[in-house]
């Protein structure tokens, strides 16, 4: 009597396996690209420009969705269309990521001050939006380094910009190391159309839109086409204070407080 055994061998189960790994990692490469090209994507603070709200070494959580679709939503920034789809207009006080106006290959993260329309100046240290001096509160003296490791000491405010479309007035901080310099006394800005007007909390330490000139540096006026998305919440901070060859030091230098905290 002769048996019919129509299970697989060993060998011809392994033949497969090869084959299985790479669909899998294919798989995987497609879900992560989905998900960082249309919903999230991880960015890393490399410089001071926002304190107190973002500290040198914190990673936050940007959602692509917030503001819809450019190219440059996309990896590679690969230019398949034109302008924005699904558009949403961002908000006042927004802590946005978007392309720098004079190398769209450089992310930049700022808070969004001024939408078109809007009437922006610094006079004294203080800032006016459409004629009115935005609110602040002092919180005292505050220090903290930026990515040379150098010391900033000034004051931190807590401020209220007005809010738009809607919404309730938004309250951030920021750092104030001087009233001195263009930064603090500017000419007064009108935001053209399908631009926004961004600043940098640290208001003395951030090349950002009240810079307008031709300065490899400046920033100006940002084209919407060039958002990318919207900081949510911090999911990791990191003080890199030692060597990375110290890695007995790495829990300590973990600042365990900012995790999952939200960008206000």
């Amino acid at each position: 009597m002769t048996q019919n055994n129509a299970s697989e061998s060993p060998a011809e189960k392994s033949q497969d396996t090869p084959m299985e790994t790479v669909r899998f990692i294919v798989l995987w490469l497609v879900v992560i690209f989905g998900v960082r090209s249309f919903i999230v994507e991880p960015f890393n603070i490399p410089s001071g420009s926002m304190i107190p709200t973002l500290q040198v070494g914190d990673f936050v959580a940007v959602t692509k969705y917030s503001y819809g679709y450019s190219r440059f939503s996309m990896p590679f920034s690969p230019h398949l269309f034109d302008g924005r789809i699904f558009f949403s207009t961002p908000h006042r006080g927004d802590v946005a990521v978007f392309r720098f106006t004079k190398d769209t290959s450089v992310d930049y993260i700022k808070r969004i001050v001024g939408l078109p329309g809007d009437h922006i100046q610094v006079r004294a240290g203080e800032l006016y939006i459409n004629g009115e001096k935005v609110p602040r509160r002092s919180l005292g003296v505050y220090s903290a380094y930026d990515e040379n490791r150098t010391k900033l000491q000034g004051m931190r405010y807590l401020e209220t910009l007005p809010g738009s479309n809607g919404r309730q007035p938004v309250q951030h901080q920021i750092l104030k190391l001087t009233d001195d310099g263009q930064q603090n006394d500017t000419p007064e800005y009108v935001v053209p159309d399908d631009s926004f007007f961004a600043m940098g909390d640290d208001r003395d330490d951030s090349a950002d839109s009240r810079f307008q000139g031709d300065d490899p540096e400046d920033l100006g006026y940002v084209p919407m086409q060039n958002l990318v998305g919207r900081a949510q919440f911090i999911f990791l901070s990191y003080d890199a204070r030692h060597p990375i060859w110290q890695f007995w030091q790495w829990p300590m230098e973990i600042r365990w407080s900012r995790l999952f905290s939200l960008v206000r």
